[in-house]
């Protein structure tokens, strides 16, 4: 499994040498952009970090602090971090950071629809979105069809994770030293290539490029929405779908691909308990 360190960081880390981050071996970095849903809740150091972390050649993500409470806020608290990442590209992904002792008292299905409102309204507008939260909140304060439907960023400060759900990062430790930076910092891993998911598929910023070879697993597509059948033959679909979905296998089957709504369940065994259903190809073309 191919790793990849990096860091996260906010205005409470001070001035940063990215250079030396780079340097360090850390190649990417998930910075703050802001918190909760008003305009001048922007992280104070976003836009400095974001232009020197990309000028030494860092790949950076970005995240947002969550603070809501009702799914109206977290769509509010969307618009208002899409705001923040206007104009921007990374390679890395948009982060919803749900961790705050209010938010783990509303129960499972009221928090769930609070992250789903937030994640949804991101993909919509073409970002690759990725949950933070801690191995309690996704054991015990999320449904499985949030911790399955999106990408997953662990927070477990320990020397080997024990979730037993897919992630895409890890945050390991906050207490990690690395040069550049005066303090501690949070230390990462991640698992994907998430460079490459972005720019291949046109996500967070970046224009897909232009398509080379035929359609491949793993490839992002982004549905609006779309007919979903449950079969590559079935005549009526079962409904209609929004947001980043992945070609399960890549296999075309009288004229339908099949897709996952996670990039983790690409190419799993067996088929069905991965597969989300089947999309006409015109839907990618």
């Amino acid at each position: 499994m191919t790793q990849v360190f990096g860091i996260d960081v906010s205005e409470y880390q001070g001035e940063i040498d990215w250079k030396k981050i780079k340097a360090s071996g850390r190649s990417f970095a998930i910075l703050r952009c802001g918190y909760g849903r008003y305009a001048d809740q922007i992280d104070r150091r976003f836009e400095q970090n974001y232009k020197n972390a990309k000028a030494a050649g860092v790949h950076v993500g970005a995240y947002l602090f969550s603070y809501a409470l009702t799914t109206e806020q977290a769509k509010e608290e969307a618009e208002n971090c899409l705001r923040f990442l206007r104009g921007k590209t990374f390679e890395y992904p948009i982060v919803y950071d749900v961790e705050t002792a209010a938010q783990r008292k509303l129960g499972k299905e009221k928090l769930s629809a609070i992250v789903r409102a937030f994640c949804d309204t991101l993909e919509k507008h073409g970002y690759f979105v990725s949950v933070y939260a801690s191995l309690d909140f996704l054991k015990n304060a999320l449904t499985t069809d949030v911790t399955s439907r999106y990408d997953v960023w662990l927070a477990q400060w320990a020397s080997k994770p024990t979730y037993a759900g897919a992630y895409g990062m890890w945050q390991y430790s906050a207490t990690g030293t690395v040069s550049g930076i005066r303090g501690a910092v949070d230390l990462d891993v991640a698992y994907k290539n998430y460079p490459l998911i972005m720019r291949r598929n046109g996500l967070n910023g970046f224009h897909a490029e232009p398509r080379t070879s035929a359609p491949q697993a793993g490839d992002a597509v982004q549905l609006e929405k779309e007919p979903l059948y449950m079969s590559a033959r079935t005549r009526f679909p079962s409904g209609r779908v929004s947001g980043t979905y992945y070609l399960y296998d890549a296999q075309i089957v009288d004229g339908r691909y099949r897709v996952t709504n996670r990039f983790g369940s690409v190419g799993r065994k067996p088929a069905m308990w991965f597969v989300s259903g089947w999309i006409d190809a015109s839907a990618i073309e």
